[in-house]
């Protein structure tokens, strides 16, 4: 059963968001909460396995939030991408994904699912666009690169580029003519060498580091 719990500061949201997944046979809403502040909280008391987490909310926004939590359990940010860079803030926070509020129901089941399973829930499009505009925003418009990429084999680094450009495990074999365990391995071996939690952390690493430049 994955414990689920809810953050949000719309009690109509937050009703909307239970009725749909208490219809899940191994999905269980645990609790809700209405600022971060009665999330962290709640966190601590009901120790759920995946938490949804508004952005912006009273007392304490949804990304101080996901700061003090995401060592404890898997957030995922719900947001009406209103604000990107709170969003990029919430990634870097320790989410491991997030979803748009007018996505499909089936779509916030399977985040919840993806999420509690290990993975990272990535929205590749929608990643781009939060990067892209962060990256409008800082001096001269460009990145630097990062020295800790030397870390890396070429191999290695070639499948960094394309975790940022939003292809699976599958794809990337695919592209790079060798197998899903093959490509497995080389995830494990970036993350583990850059110090990253999940795919999420590496798509932002990519483009920060500018293995992978914003579309313009």
């Amino acid at each position: 059963m994955i414990r689920v719990l809810l953050v949000d500061d719309q009690p109509l949201l937050l009703s909307g968001f239970a009725m749909i997944l208490s219809t899940e046979d191994d999905i269980e809403v645990v609790g809700q909460a209405r600022d971060g502040r009665e999330g962290v909280a709640a966190v601590a008391e009901l120790e759920p396995d995946v938490v949804l987490m508004d952005v912006q909310m009273p007392v304490l926004d949804g990304i101080e939030a996901t700061r003090a939590i995401a060592w404890r359990t898997k957030v995922v940010i719900l947001t009406t991408f209103d604000r990107d860079d709170y969003l990029f803030d919430a990634l870097a926070a320790g989410a491991s994904g997030f979803l748009l509020k007018n996505a499909d129901p089936d779509d916030l089941v399977d985040a919840v699912r993806t999420v509690a399973s290990g993975h990272a829930l990535l929205a590749p499009e929608v990643t781009s666009r939060v990067i892209s505009r962060m990256a409008e925003g800082r001096a001269g418009g460009s990145i630097r690169h990062d020295a800790s990429l030397e870390r890396l084999t070429a191999r290695e680094r070639e499948v960094l580029e394309l975790v940022a450009r939003g292809l699976s495990n599958a794809e990337i074999a695919a592209e790079m003519f060798v197998g899903d365990a093959t490509v497995k391995t080389h995830v494990s071996n970036v993350l583990a060498k850059l110090h990253l939690r999940d795919r999420v952390q590496a798509v932002v690493f990519a483009y920060e580091a500018g293995l992978v430049r914003p579309a313009p």
